[in-house]
Parts: C-alpha cells; structure tokens; sequence
C-alpha cells in the first residue's frame, strides 16, 4: 500500500477492501487515532464506529457486495440519526436522540458505510463560516485561524484533514459547495429533490438539499449513487432514475474527453470586486478544462445580484415556520420554570436559539406579516422564477456554466461578526444555482492568497449531475489539484 491507510479516498480504500488487502477496522482505526484538533466532529463514536467496521469486515467475508461496505464517513449534524445524538449545532437541541434515521443516513447505511459519527456545522444550517455552531467554531486545517465555510464546515474540514474519506453535507444558498472551495475538496448538491429530505432537520425545505462531500469526483460519485433515489415520505422527492454516475464518468478516451463540451462563463460570475488571486486560480481550472476538449462560450445570468435580496426573503421566512416547531413542549430543551405558556415558548427559544437563527426567524416573521408578505416575499418568489428562466435561457447555449464559488478565500475566524450581511455577499455565485434548484459542484483549481484554496464551481441543468461529475473527473484525471493537502496536522 503506497499511501498511509487515513489519505485513503473512497474510491482507493474501497478497491484494497475488496481485494482483501485492507480490513474496515483497520480504516477505522487509522482515522479514530488522529486528533480532531479542528472542532470538526460533534460527536465521535470510537466504540460504534469500531463495532460497525467488525460487522462490515464479516459481511464481506460472508459474500455480501453491498457498493460501500465498510467505507468510514460521517454525517452533518443536520441530519437525525438513531445511533448518535442530534442537535444541529444547536443549544435547543442538545443531547436529542432521535426514534429513527433520515432516509439520506438509513441509504447509506443499506450501502455498508460505517459511521464515526455527527459534524459540527452551523445552528440550523445557518451560515457560510460554521462560526454560528453553538457548541464550537470549526477551523479550515489549511489556516486554523480561518474559517472552513459553512454550513457544512464540520464535514469539509474533516475530510480535508484526513480525519474522514468523506462525509455528508447539506446545501441550501451554497453550503455544500462554498466550504469544499475554502477547503480545498470536491463537493456536489445534487438538483433539488434527488436526495430525500425525510430526517434532514429542515431550515429552507424549498432550498434545503443533501449531497455528498469528498476528495474526488469519483468518491462523489460512489457516494450520491447510495444518498440518491425517491422517497415517498418526502413530498418533494422527485421519482427520477438514478443512473450509474461512477460507471458513465469512468467511460472517457483519447486525450481530450471533454471535447464538444460548451462550458458558458458568465460575465455576472467575473465581476470587478472578485478578488485577483480568485480569478487566476478560476482561469487556469477553465483553460485545463479548454485543454481537454471543452469549449468556453459566453453566457448572460442577468439577474444574478438580485439572488442575495431573494434568498434572504425567501429562506427566512421558510425559517421562521420551520422552526416554530421547537417549542419546548414536544422535544429538545425546555427553560426552567416557566410561570405560564407563553413565558415557556419565550424563554425556551430565548435561551435556545443562537444570534443568527434569531435574527432569521425575525426577517421571516416580518416578510411573512400583513401588509408586507405582497410587497417582499410574493414579490422575491417572482424574482426567484426569474433567475431560474435566467438559467435556461443560458442553457440553450451551453451545456455547464462555470465560474467562482466565492469572490474570495477563507477569511479570518471573527472577521465579519460585527457585519453579517458580509457573510451574506459571500454566497453571490452559489445563491443562483440553488433558488433555480439546479446541481452543483466545487472543484478545487489550485490555491490563493495566503495559500488558501480555491474551487471552481460548475453549475448543470436539471438532473445532469452525470455531466457535471464527467467534466469534474476529466478535470481531476489531468490535474493534480484535488490532491493537495493541508500540512501538520
């Protein structure tokens, strides 16, 4: 074996398993023995994680070929589970168990993966640094004084840190894809409804989507094959085949596999303010691309500043209803004493609920009242089909539209807590994509200022998570981009 067992990817680890030259408890032993110095795991279960490779190891000696039999990861705390408790980075939620798993968990479970356990992120999902986590920031491994991205941060981290060869996330304006950017992985949100969101603790529920976050596009790949498929207990799962993602990307020839390929790059996506070191790192992940066949065509996505006022009506006020139903009456935390029922919702989300869920629930609360639901939320829900026909319209000539994931590197932990709507702007590129529901990825094109990296974000039409992926692979097959690592840790 010429690499360590923890720099093992999916796709890597998988083949020694089957081959029989690398056990799961092994894997599992050689992640649970590094230090998550990061705060990137909320709860590590070493005792579960051991027993469930055991039982993994003796399936496969018994002939079972489940496609991920005895691959470690572990989930975003969004995600409920039975095993390990469920907060969602959330104080209301502490120390919650939940009577059965999300169906994304329980598909994975059914494909072999052996889970080490929950991943910090922001409360509710709420955020694009995993600062807003009530129990501990997450630090990017690449710069622990930097933000790894949110929400998802935890899962992003980790798998950057070869503490884990993958992990779930959850993408809702960019939280998938903007925290693979800053750490350098490969992320991909699949379009809205691939993944079922049954058990997945909602904060948008028309934004809301599962989607898996790795090394490569490969490990993607083998991962959203399992995470993906319909649903009945989920109204917005949509009842679409799964094809065979890993096998279609696997079939490239000759020297230039992507050729015919039209990748549109939209002017909206090159603006002034992005950051110099940005656009070069960008620029040479599109001219590897051109090398491989793809043509760059030019593209308009006219409506692209108006995607942060949208999502910013739209996703507060899907929260403010969402998240009415924690209450302190039904499960989580409850405040102590409380002289009558009002003083008990009050006081319980009071003391629950962080800064910024608060101040979402708020903005929700507002747009959705009398007199004001017509004049912001109907009017941002018009806008919002506005950006999608944007999308289509662009489609017509080119088959991927690429550009930034984010007008900037990692920034310092702290750096913005004085201003949130600084955060906000960050979600500029990922905030179009995921109002249209379209899939998405980050890919990593190499590194900015202070050596932080920097992904490309590749933005297909509905349910062509297979070109994304194909075009994702070619790129990672001719570059050495997605194999860098974050030193001394």
């Amino acid at each position: 074996m010429s690499k360590a067992v923890h720099e093992l990817g999916v796709a890597e680890g998988l083949a020694l398993l089957e081959a029989g030259q690398l056990s799961s408890r092994e894997w599992v032993d050689a992640l649970l023995s590094r230090e998550d110095r990061l705060g990137a795991f909320l709860h590590r279960d070493a005792v579960g994680a051991r027993a469930a490779a055991d039982a993994a190891d003796a399936r496969r000696a018994a002939g079972d070929t489940a496609p991920l039999l005895g691959v470690p990861l572990a989930h975003k705390d969004i995600f409920v589970t039975t095993e390990h408790p469920t907060t969602a980075g959330s104080k209301i939620l502490e120390g919650y168990r939940s009577p059965f798993d999300a169906t994304v968990v329980a598909n994975l479970a059914r494909a072999g993966v052996v889970s080490l356990g929950k991943l910090n992120c922001d409360e509710f999902a709420m955020g694009s640094a995993n600062e807003n986590s009530a129990y501990s920031k997450a630090h990017n491994p690449w710069d622990t004084t930097r933000v790894p991205g949110g929400s998802s941060g935890g899962s992003a981290a980790a798998v950057a840190a070869r503490l884990l060869p993958a992990a779930t996330g959850t993408d809702t304006g960019g939280s998938i894809r903007q925290p693979a950017s800053f750490c350098g992985i490969t992320g991909i949100k699949p379009t809205y409804g691939r993944c079922s969101r049954y058990g997945m603790i909602a904060f948008a529920s028309s934004l809301d989507q599962a989607g898996p976050m790795a090394r490569s596009a490969e490990d993607c790949a083998l991962l959203l094959q399992a995470m993906a498929g319909f649903d009945e207990r989920d109204a917005t799962s949509l009842q679409q085949p799964v094809p065979d993602w890993r096998a279609q990307m696997l079939r490239q020839e000759g020297s230039q596999p992507l050729k015919g390929l039209r990748i549109g790059l939209p002017d909206e996506f090159f603006p002034q303010q992005l950051d110099a070191d940005v656009n070069a790192a960008v620029r040479a992940g599109l001219a590897a691309l051109q090398a491989l066949g793809a043509e760059l065509v030019p593209v308009q996505l006219p409506r692209t500043e108006l995607a942060i006022p949208v999502y910013y009506l739209i996703a507060p006020a899907e929260a403010s209803s969402n998240l009415s139903r924690f209450d302190g009456v039904r499960y989580g935390v409850r405040c102590e004493d409380p002289k009558d029922l009002l003083d008990l919702y009050q006081r319980t989300r009071t003391e629950g609920f962080g800064a910024e869920v608060q101040r979402r629930i708020l903005i929700g609360t507002y747009v959705l009242s009398h007199g004001y639901y017509d004049a912001y939320y109907l009017q941002a829900q018009k806008l919002r089909r506005m950006i999608a026909d944007d999308f289509q319209a662009a489609f017509k000539g080119c088959d991927l539209i690429a550009g930034p994931v984010a007008p900037s590197v990692a920034w310092a932990i702290g750096a913005q807590d004085d201003d949130p709507v600084k955060a906000y702007l960050a979600d500029i590129f990922t905030l179009p994509g995921s109002l249209a529901g379209l899939p998405g990825m980050s890919v990593p094109v190499g590194t900015g200022a202070h050596g932080m990296p920097v992904g490309l974000q590749l933005l297909g039409n509905y349910f062509d998570e297979g070109r994304l992926l194909h075009a994702a692979h070619a790129l990672q097959q001719a570059t050495d981009w997605h194999k860098s690592a974050p030193q001394g840790l």
